[in-house]
Formats: C-alpha cells, sequence, structure tokens
C-alpha cells in the first residue's frame, strides 16, 4: 500500500473503470465492513474490478465488489462478494440519483484506500465510452510513452 502526503493509504484501483467511463465527478464514501473484513483489506484482498454502485429506497449501495476471507478468521467470516452499504449524507444521496435517472449517467467504485483508521471509497459519476473513445485513448498513450522514449534516449 502507498502512503500519500495526505495520510491516505491506497488499498486498491479500478482501472478498468477508467478505462471504460468518462469520470465526470468524485465523491469520497465511507463504507459499512463487518468482521475481518478490514483486516483482509489491509493485507490487499480485494477487487473493485465488476463493482458498481446503485440506489434503492435512500441508500446507496456496492455490489460486485469482492473482498476475500481473511485467512486468520473463523466460522463468523460473511460472504466475499455480499452487497455493502456505502455512507453518504441523504442529499448527496438525492443528488446523485437524480443525476443517474435523468441524464444517463452510472456510479462506479474508482479506489478504496484508508484515510486515518476508516476505509473510503472514491465513487465517480461516469459516462460510458464508446470503443473508438477507447482507441483513441490507447492512441495518445502509445504516442505519449513515444515521446518520453524519445526524450530519454536524447538526454543519455
Amino acid at each position: 500500500m502507498a502512503v500519500n502526503k495526505s495520510g491516505t493509504k491506497q488499498i486498491t484501483d479500478n482501472r478498468k473503470a477508467r478505462h471504460d467511463y468518462f469520470v465526470l465527478e468524485t465523491i469520497e464514501a465511507g463504507i459499512e465492513l463487518v468482521g475481518t473484513e478490514v483486516k483482509s483489506l489491509r493485507a490487499g484482498n480485494v477487487n473493485l474490478k465488476d463493482a458498481w454502485c446503485s440506489i434503492e429506497n435512500g441508500e446507496m449501495f456496492i455490489k460486485g465488489m469482492h473482498i476475500s476471507p481473511y485467512d486468520h478468521g473463523n466460522i463468523f467470516n460473511c460472504d466475499p462478494i455480499r452487497v455493502r452499504r456505502l455512507l453518504l449524507h441523504k442529499r448527496e444521496i438525492l443528488k446523485l440519483f437524480s443525476q443517474v435517472k435523468q441524464e444517463g449517467l452510472t456510479l462506479v467504485p474508482l479506489s478504496l484506500y484508508f484515510k486515518g483508521s476508516k476505509v473510503k471509497v472514491a465513487i465517480g459519476l461516469c459516462r460510458g465510452k464508446k470503443l473508438y473513445d477507447k482507441r483513441e485513448d490507447m492512441a495518445n498513450k502509445a504516442a505519449q510513452r513515444e515521446i518520453e522514449r524519445a526524450v530519454k534516449s536524447r538526454n543519455r
């Protein structure tokens, strides 16, 4: 886990989300965890690849996030892909709900990190990319890498 200057420790990052979506806005939310899930997170046993967020009955939930059971846990380890509640203010949830319903956007978890002793989730309000957008991004990244290589070889 990498420690940033702001005192946060990165647990995991959802790189696939940044490939598949344009991130319009990011929101920080707490997450409700039980038992040995935090110990498993400290070990880095989490996968955000297929996770998404939904709003039901005025509450926001994260679905599809896989937290592996803690190795040294007991019989009370919970289901690895259970639905977990996210902790946000009611007005934030209502604002996100209206944007998701009206504008056709989606909520995707972007990263998971420790902020002090608390686990936080960065949620992105996203719009899906088309195939040509993904190709354009990949071409831009390849061109940028080529430029960096040329600069490095020239400086030597």
